[in-house]
C-alpha cells in the first residue's frame, strides 16, 4: 500500500499493520503537561485573561493557549516510537468543562486538540518516509457518573443522566472527527452506563454524518477489587460493550502493569476483538507520584506480548516518552495476539457476567 493520504486510507493501513505486529500507544498527557509547571496566567493566555473563574489545571485549555505545547509533547511520543497518540481531550466535554464555566469551549477544545494532533503525525510522518501515525480522539469518562450517587445519604440521586452525557458526547465526537481523529477512544471507563451513553452517541454521529471510524474501549479497574467503580468485573464489561463491535477492548489507569496483568489475561480469553492495554507506571506512593522505571514498565509489559495477551500497548499515568520508547523496544518483533474464536452463545452481563446454555 502507497503512504495513505486519507483517513480512510489511514483507517484501512491501521487494520492491516496491527496484524503485523503490537501497535503502541503514547503516554501519560497530564505528566507530560505538569513538566512545564504552568501558572494560572499560562493556562489563561490573552484569550482567557479576563475570564471570571480560575482555571489553572483545565489541561483541555492548552490545546487553544498553547498549541506548541501540546504539538511538543505528542512529537516527543511519536518520535519515542509511539503509533497511536491520544487527543488532549480527557475533560473536553460540556459536563466536565461546566467545573471551569467554559462549556461553550468542549466542541472547539475537542477539534483544535485533535488539528495539533495530526499536525505532529504528519511532522513525524515527513521525517521518516513511509511512517504512518495515528490520532486517536479520546473521549473521556467525565467527572460525574450515572450509575451511582455522589450523596450516601440519597442512593436514588444522580448528577448526571444518560441523556444529558448522550448530547455532550456528541457534540465532543463531532469535534474529534472535524479535527482529524483517525479513531475514537472511549476510555478510562470507571461507569459502563456513561461508557454506554458514549457509544450509543458515536454511533449516532456516524450514521447521522456518514463516517465510521475504529473505536477503542478501555475501562479501568478502580482498586484491588478487580471491579469498575460501577461494580463489574472485566467480562461483564466486555458483554456490555461487545455490541458496539468495537476495533479493540482494553484496560487503563488506576492499576500498574503487575495488577492489571491477570484482567487482560480475562480479556484476552474473552475478547474476540484487539486487546489494548495502557497502564500506569506503578501504584502511586504517599506523595501521589509514580516511580516504576522505564525499564521496569517495559519488563511487565513486555510479558504481556510474549504472553500473547495484547495487541495494542502504551501507557498512563506517570508514563513518559521514556517509558513509552522502553515499551515500544520490549513489544519490537513480539507476535500480536491472535484473535480467538469465541463459542457463540447468548452472553448477558449484571456485575458479573452470565452465559446461557
Amino acid at each position: 500500500m502507497s503512504h495513505p493520504k486519507t483517513r480512510e486510507e489511514r483507517i484501512a493501513h491501521l487494520k492491516q499493520e496491527v496484524k503485523k505486529r503490537v501497535l503502541i500507544l503514547d503516554g501519560a498527557m497530564g505528566t507530560m503537561i505538569q513538566r512545564y509547571k504552568l501558572q494560572e496566567a499560562d493556562y489563561r493566555g490573552e484569550r482567557f485573561k479576563d475570564h471570571g473563574s480560575d482555571v489553572k489545571g483545565n489541561n483541555e485549555l492548552i490545546s487553544l493557549v498553547r498549541p506548541d505545547i501540546l504539538r511538543d509533547i505528542h512529537l516527543q511520543y511519536y518520535r519515542a516510537g509511539a503509533d497511536i497518540a491520544e487527543t488532549n481531550t480527557f475533560g473536553a466535554t460540556r459536563i466536565a468543562q461546566a467545573d471551569y464555566h467554559m462549556e461553550d469551549l468542549a466542541y472547539e477544545m475537542n477539534v483544535a486538540s485533535a488539528r495539533i494532533a495530526r499536525e505532529a503525525a504528519e511532522i513525524c510522518e515527513a521525517e521518516t518516509p513511509g511512517r504512518v501515525c495515528y490520532v486517536a480522539g479520546v473521549l473521556g469518562p467525565t467527572n460525574r457518573t450515572a450509575s451511582i450517587s455522589p450523596d450516601v445519604n440519597d442512593p436514588g440521586y444522580r448528577n448526571v443522566d444518560f441523556d444529558r452525557l448522550y448530547v455532550a458526547y456528541k457534540e465532543s465526537t463531532r469535534g474529534l472527527i472535524e479535527g482529524g481523529a483517525d479513531i475514537i477512544l472511549v476510555e478510562t471507563i470507571f461507569d459502563t452506563l456513561n461508557a454506554k451513553a458514549a457509544l450509543y452517541a458515536v454511533q449516532d454521529v456516524f450514521d447521522e454524518d456518514g463516517v465510521t471510524l475504529p473505536i477503542m474501549i478501555s475501562g479501568t479497574i478502580t482498586d484491588m477489587s478487580g471491579r469498575l467503580l460501577s461494580g463489574q468485573t472485566p467480562e461483564a464489561f466486555w458483554n456490555s460493550v461487545r455490541h458496539v463491535e468495537p476495533f479493540s477492548i482494553g484496560l487503563n489507569c488506576a492499576l500498574g502493569a503487575k495488577e492489571m496483568r491477570q484482567h487482560i489475561d480475562t480479556l484476552s480469553r474473552v475478547a474476540d476483538t484487539l486487546v489494548s492495554a495502557h497502564p500506569n507506571a506503578g501504584l502511586p506512593n504517599e506523595m501521589g507520584e509514580y516511580d516504576e522505571s522505564p525499564q521496569q514498565m517495559a519488563k511487565l509489559v513486555g510479558e504481556f506480548v510474549t504472553s500473547g495477551l495484547v495487541n495494542i500497548l502504551g501507557g498512563c499515568c506517570g508514563t513518559t516518552p521514556d517509558h513509552i520508547r522502553a515499551i515500544a523496544e520490549s513489544a519490537k518483533g513480539g507476535k500480536p495476539r491472535e484473535i480467538p474464536e469465541i463459542e457463540r452463545r447468548m452472553r448477558l452481563s449484571g456485575l458479573e457476567p452470565f452465559a446461557a446454555d
